[in-house]
């Protein structure tokens, strides 16, 4: 295909068409899937502050139907001998430790309690002391719905620790681990206890945003000048001043 423009002539192959062509679908889909992440980014952001705009009494049969961040009020009696540290869980400052999941027995099912976070010992083999204070008598907690932690990569499953060691240091755990932990069913959520309630540490809680909203639009704007650029090279690479024909122009201005 050719075109002239003024004493310039554009030209391109078919194939390099098509190849800026496929590069600037590809651009231009890449910035529409990162603005679609930041809305869904921004949704989820907004889904945590309207959780707490009202409470509801918690089910165990009904947990499935709550939304995430939806702010719950349960009773039970915690299960103090088999609690669950999760590792590598750092601190609102960054100083390393754990966060500590406590089972809540609701009318025989369990509700994983986070209750916060507390720092690591001097080693790895000194854990933490999560009993202290903290007895098996009924209570009724308040917090948050949510989901266990999940990592960037998963490297493997948990090792177990053998029988009898508790608390269990955990990894990242999935459910099925943290209940192969247990020995029994838990509930499919976990319980983001408030920062007011007693027997818990320290606890800062946030939408989880490994990659917040405007970050995803900066990647959004890479993406479509990537598009936009594709375009100027393709135009600069194939867009040619034809001497021949500007001699043939100044050939019919000669007396």
């Amino acid at each position: 295909m050719a075109w002239w423009i003024g004493n310039r002539r554009f030209a391109a192959p078919w194939w390099a068409f098509a190849l800026t062509l496929a590069g600037i679908a590809l651009f231009l889909r890449l910035g529409m899937w990162q603005l679609d992440r930041a809305g869904q980014k921004r949704a989820l952001e907004a889904q945590f502050r309207a959780g707490t705009q009202s409470t509801v009494a918690l089910h165990a049969d009904a947990i499935d139907a709550l939304p995430r961040y939806q702010h719950v009020r349960a009773t039970g009696r915690y299960d103090v001998e088999h609690q669950i540290l999760l590792d590598n869980m750092p601190s609102a400052q960054g100083r390393p430790g754990y966060r500590v999941l406590t089972p809540l027995d609701i009318d025989g099912a369990w509700l994983l309690v986070d209750r916060g976070w507390v720092p690591a010992g001097p080693t790895r083999a000194d854990l933490p002391d999560v009993t202290t204070g903290l007895d098996a008598g009924p209570r009724t907690v308040k917090g948050r719905l949510d989901e266990l932690p999940r990592p960037g990569l998963r490297l493997g499953e948990n090792v177990d620790v053998p029988q009898g060691e508790w608390p269990r240091v955990q990894n990242f755990p999935t459910m099925a681990e943290v209940e192969r932990a247990l020995g029994r069913p838990v509930l499919p959520r976990i319980l983001l206890l408030d920062p007011t309630e007693p027997d818990g540490y320290e606890r800062v809680w946030e939408a989880r945003l490994r990659v917040g909203p405007e970050r995803h639009i900066g990647y959004a704007v890479q993406w479509f000048a990537f598009a936009a650029l594709a375009v100027i090279v393709f135009v600069v690479v194939n867009l040619r001043r034809d001497e021949k024909r500007i001699g043939t122009k100044d050939d019919d201005l000669d007396p």
